[in-house]
């Protein structure tokens, strides 16, 4: 899967100084539960490999969401899985997003 990253330029002076160029929108970036070091997994399940473990006070970009593996973590439980990278997942359990439902587009 590829990942379309949204990029800022600034240029000029006054109302127009700020232009924003992006296939998506603007790249948001939420915090893991505090405390927590969480497992990034190979795809949207428990049962997927863990490629790296994220340290406690991370904060993850989200480009997709894909049901998978039922997680209780300290925001809930949830089968959604977000999609931080190419090929890497962690539980909406353990990301605030503010929201029990997709905040994202499924992933393709």
């Amino acid at each position: 899967m590829s990942v379309d990253r949204a990029e800022e330029t600034v240029s000029g002076q006054g109302a127009e100084a700020v232009t924003a160029e992006a296939t998506t929108t603007a790249l948001r970036y939420y915090s893991v539960a505090p405390g927590v070091r969480v497992n990034v997994r190979s795809g949207p399940g428990t049962n997927y490999t863990v490629v790296r473990v994220l340290p406690e006070g991370a904060k993850v970009a989200i480009f997709c969401q894909s049901p998978g593996t039922r997680v209780t973590g300290p925001y809930g439980t949830t089968s959604i899985w977000d999609n931080i990278d190419n090929g890497q997942y962690v539980s909406d359990a353990y990301v605030q997003t503010g929201s029990d439902g997709y905040i994202r587009p499924r992933c393709s």
